[in-house]
């Protein structure tokens, strides 16, 4: 354990930094002041605007010589407050993870944040924003009880083993897969801004537009209905591409001794290391394009994580089968396997063809009274008892070996494997249509597995739902319970 140390204060690069960032913020001040102190004259302008920027210099350099940070015997110290002081002390047991991110400022000034989260709530325990990137290592090494001592050796010779890892080609493709139309409603919304900005009279362009569009509608419908399809098309897909290729730039995860750590970003760099021990389940994901064709994603549920407020760590967003299995084995799990998984009652095709299509055919029903062309809807019967069939087939689970495996979807499809060991408790329901059908769920949580959705087993014959949920918890944590 390193020795306490004095108090420290942040990177005296950081009131630059922080004074940049609010650039923006404090030019629109000026703005607003200047309008509001025309009348003045040009010398009142320019004392308003001295003025607003001293205050602003100051106010920055006052905070950041007021906040102080120590390593205490065990604990982590921090100090802040101009007028009214606080003083929290962290101690290093209740430290669950240290992460460190770059934004595109903050590299240029060569600064980090150290993100620091103890698992009590979904927000960072402390924030370190910034300190220099030797710095943010040291910090990241003692919190994590080593030695600092051995800092320096471990970040000239460190033992790393690259897991996965994606080239800008790989992070093109999967944008492509990432399309959004959001950024249509936002491009447009920008526009009108920007139009409101320069003072361009919109009206009159809505309403010339609105002669020349009803004229083109009536003569080529179809056709401007199709490009208006493929521009919408074109700017989803490259704002999916941008998003993408802005967060997942160089992606890497390396095994660094019992430790899994992923860097990520081109704008914000974020580097995050993940203690394999913490992980409590494994979920691998598939898209209803990239999964057919041969994509998927891993993420790790953990107890906590510092660039995820529920613990949800990105390990592999678009990856082979085979690559998937290399990163399961980093983090020490089994490969998922389906052919031992065993597939679910077939009471569970009926109870979701009834919920999925029995309600809507008693509304159709009802409006082919009034409207007798409605009674053409009947003709979608089959559709909810093919996706029931279909449920149900890919609704499989079993235990394999010490763990837990599930997996269920249709359009898109998830896996879980869940250790046995992690396993909190186990409860098994039944609601009154179940309970006709003599099925049972059953319910699985371990910690943090609400973040990424509950490796639950739906629609279990009853004989067979109270044996696996003794079975789940033969080897799980004392305090684990089945519930009916």
């Amino acid at each position: 354990m390193s020795a306490p140390d004095a108090a420290r204060r942040l990177h005296p690069g950081t009131i630059a930094l922080r004074i940049v960032v609010k650039a923006p913020q404090n030019v629109a001040g000026l703005v607003a002041l200047s309008a509001a102190a025309s009348k003045g004259g040009l010398l009142v302008m320019a004392g308003v605007a001295a003025l607003v920027l001293v205050g602003a210099g100051l106010v920055t350099w006052l905070r950041w010589r007021s906040f102080t940070y120590r390593i205490a015997e065990g604990e982590l110290v921090i100090a802040d407050g101009i007028l009214h002081r606080n003083r929290r002390s962290i101690p290093f047991e209740r430290i669950q993870d240290v992460s460190i991110d770059q934004k595109l400022l903050a590299r240029v000034f060569g600064l980090a944040r150290v993100r620091i989260e103890t698992g009590g709530g979904e927000a960072d325990e402390a924030s370190l924003d910034s300190v220099s990137l030797a710095e943010a290592a040291r910090l990241r090494a003692v919190l994590r009880g080593r030695d600092a001592s051995v800092v320096a050796a471990t970040q000239q010779a460190p033992a790393r083993d690259v897991v996965f890892a994606m080239d800008t080609r790989r992070v093109l493709t999967m944008g492509l897969f990432g399309f959004s139309l959001v950024w249509v409603g936002v491009l447009f919304a920008a526009i009108n801004q920007l139009g409101d900005l320069i003072g361009l009279d919109w009206n009159g362009w809505w309403n010339w537009a609105g002669i020349a569009g009803r004229e083109a509608w009536a003569l080529a419908t179809p056709l401007f209905a199709l490009l208006a399809a493929i521009a919408a098309l074109a700017v989803g897909a490259i704002s999916g591409v941008a998003r993408t290729f802005f967060i997942e730039h160089g992606f890497r995860l390396e095994r660094e001794g019992a430790r899994l750590r992923r860097v990520r970003g081109l704008t914000t760099r974020t580097e995050v290391v993940v203690s394999v021990a913490r992980i409590q389940l494994a979920m691998i994901e598939r898209g209803m394009v990239s999964g057919r064709l041969g994509w998927s994603g891993l993420r790790l549920q953990t107890l906590g994580g510092s660039d995820d407020a529920g613990g949800r760590q990105q390990v592999a967003p678009f990856a082979r089968e085979a690559e998937v299995t290399r990163v399961l084995a980093a983090a020490g799990y089994p490969a998922f396997d389906p052919l031992p998984l065993r597939a679910v009652a077939f009471g569970h095709v009926v109870r979701t063809a009834v919920l999925r299509g029995g309600v809507p055919l008693v509304g159709v029903a009802v409006a082919s009274w009034f409207v007798p062309l409605a009674a053409f809807a009947f003709l979608l019967v089959p559709v909810p008892v093919a996706v029931a069939l279909l449920a149900r087939r890919r609704h499989r689970y079993a235990v394999v070996g010490d763990t837990l495996q599930v997996m269920r979807g249709v359009l898109t499809q998830q896996a879980w494997i869940v250790p046995l060991a992690n396993i909190q408790s186990v409860s098994v329901t039944r609601s009154p249509l179940q309970r006709l059908l003599g099925i049972a769920t059953v319910r699985v949580d371990s910690a943090g597995a609400k973040g990424m959705g509950r490796p639950d087993i739906t629609d279990l014959a009853v004989e067979d739902a109270y044996p696996l949920a003794r079975a789940l918890l033969a080897d799980g944590p004392r305090g684990s319970t089945v519930t009916a």
